[in-house]
């Protein structure tokens, strides 16, 4: 599965089940190198929706920057947050809180 076909998947679920999302209002960007180059993809959650978006059209309050197999690894709870951040494989952005509730929020919506 692709990175972008992920979140908009995860995107999907949440707004299937919003009760995991309704008190959340971020912006998570997501900067992901691949064989291409970086791409950016954001997902914008806002009363108990959650929308899905290439590129970078909404200001980000949490921006991710990691490689295409890591976020795989990491949306599919196979590679720990804090451990990729310090060995380098992750760097964080914005909002340190909002990266928490993020891993929280990719585990109950794999």
């Amino acid at each position: 599965m692709s990175t972008q076909d992920l979140l908009q998947t995860m995107t999907q679920r949440m707004n299937e089940r919003p009760d995991g999302i309704q008190n959340v209002k971020a912006v998570y960007q997501f900067d992901l190198k691949g064989d291409g180059g970086v791409t950016s993809h954001q997902v914008r959650l806002a009363d108990g929706s959650a929308e899905y978006a290439e590129g970078t059209p909404f200001e980000a309050d949490c921006t991710l920057q990691l490689s295409d197999d890591h976020f795989i690894k990491l949306a599919e709870g196979k590679l720990n947050p804090a451990t990729a951040m310090m060995t380098g494989k992750l760097k964080l952005k914005g909002s340190m809180g909002l990266a928490a509730k993020l891993q929280s929020l990719l585990k109950d919506y794999q």
